[in-house]
């Protein structure tokens, strides 16, 4: 099983970053999951699907997954670019 460890998107719906700030450790999904004809709900043979383990740092989740001796990989996050603009840039056109 292979895991990977990264830092989420800050939320679009607001300009906070509160949720940004820590990482995660998901499983990477190897299997397909299959929809019942019946009820339409989806499933999958395993629960590995269900595993969501939050950190503070990059390197506590790189630690764990040592402990557990587990794959992974780290998605390094992107930088955000501000461009800096004055207060007169507004009434500019």
């Amino acid at each position: 099983m292979k895991f990977r460890i990264f830092q989420p998107a800050k939320s679009a719906m607001q300009s906070g970053k509160k949720n940004s700030q820590k990482w995660l450790l998901l499983p990477i999904q190897e299997n397909i999951r299959s929809i019942s004809p019946i009820t339409g709900w989806i499933s999958a043979s395993d629960t590995s699907s269900q595993f969501r383990f939050e950190f503070a740092t990059k390197d506590e989740a790189i630690n764990f997954a040592q402990e557990k001796k587990w794959h992974f990989e780290v998605e390094e996050p992107q930088g955000v670019k501000i461009k800096p603009k004055s207060y007169s840039a507004n009434f500019t056109s």
